[in-house]
């Protein structure tokens, strides 16, 4: 049940954030309903980074629009510690900053009560000089960083990543990895990451749900050896390749 204290490995207590339990979740399709998740199950504890990796289609970003209350229409419950839904900060698969404002004005519009907390996140990813930029001036590299801060920006006890390095170069998805590293590290929150890159997902997290093709649902849970976590894309796929 969430918000009760579970029991880790080592017998001490855990904190549940979240409990998922997605029964069944169809969308529409011209042959009629189809099945995209179904009967996943998984919980998250504050403070943890859990990756969800499962082949393109799968239903994933569905997943993460279930948990964010985007989308209600499915069978089954999300559970909140406390009953209480947490603030949630989303970064979405293409970056969505408003071409009419700068990467200021941008991160300002979810965090207007605080300009000295927005100005500290764009010293920490590295764009306090390009702050009075418009977003089509950006590399997509930029861009994407840029959404990262607005979601930070909004003090999250979850973060919901969507693909948040998809079509970059791998060098330009690496900087992108170290640079939410250590945004997490200075500000942690709870977090899913939503990835198909399994060498990624051990770069970043702390358990791994590997997911079936569609309809979804967790297949394998793996658990990041500590020592490996947050260590870059080059450890990550060391780690990986002891699990395929």
């Amino acid at each position: 049940m969430a918000g009760a204290a579970a029991v880790g490995a080592a017998g001490q207590p855990v904190a549940v954030m979240l409990d998922v339990n997605v029964a069944q979740k169809q969308v529409a399709a011209r042959n009629g309903p189809r099945t995209v998740i179904a009967d996943l199950r998984f919980t998250l504890e504050r403070d943890e980074i859990v990756a969800l990796v499962g082949p393109s289609g799968c239903g994933k970003t569905t997943l993460l629009r279930v948990i964010g209350g985007l989308d209600t229409h499915f069978d089954g419950r999300i559970a909140w510690a406390d009953g209480v839904t947490p603030r949630i900060g989303t970064v979405f698969q293409e970056p969505r900053l408003l071409p009419w404002r700068t990467v200021r004005q941008n991160i300002a519009l979810v965090h207007p009560p605080d300009p000295a907390a927005a100005e500290a996140l764009l010293e920490l990813l590295g764009l306090a000089p390009y702050g009075d930029l418009y977003p089509p001036a950006l590399s997509l590299g930029m861009a994407r960083r840029a959404a990262i801060a607005r979601a930070f920006a909004v003090q999250p006890a979850l973060l919901l990543l969507d693909e948040p390095f998809v079509s970059l170069d791998p060098a330009m998805a690496e900087q992108g990895r170290t640079v939410l590293a250590t945004a997490w590290r200075t500000r942690q929150c709870a977090a899913l990451l939503v990835t198909h890159d399994l060498a990624e997902a051990m770069s970043l997290a702390d358990r791994i749900l590997l997911l079936s093709a569609g309809p979804a649902r967790v297949v394998r849970e793996i658990v990041v050896p500590e020592g490996s976590r947050r260590r870059g894309i080059a450890e990550g796929a060391r780690v990986a390749a002891a699990f395929t």
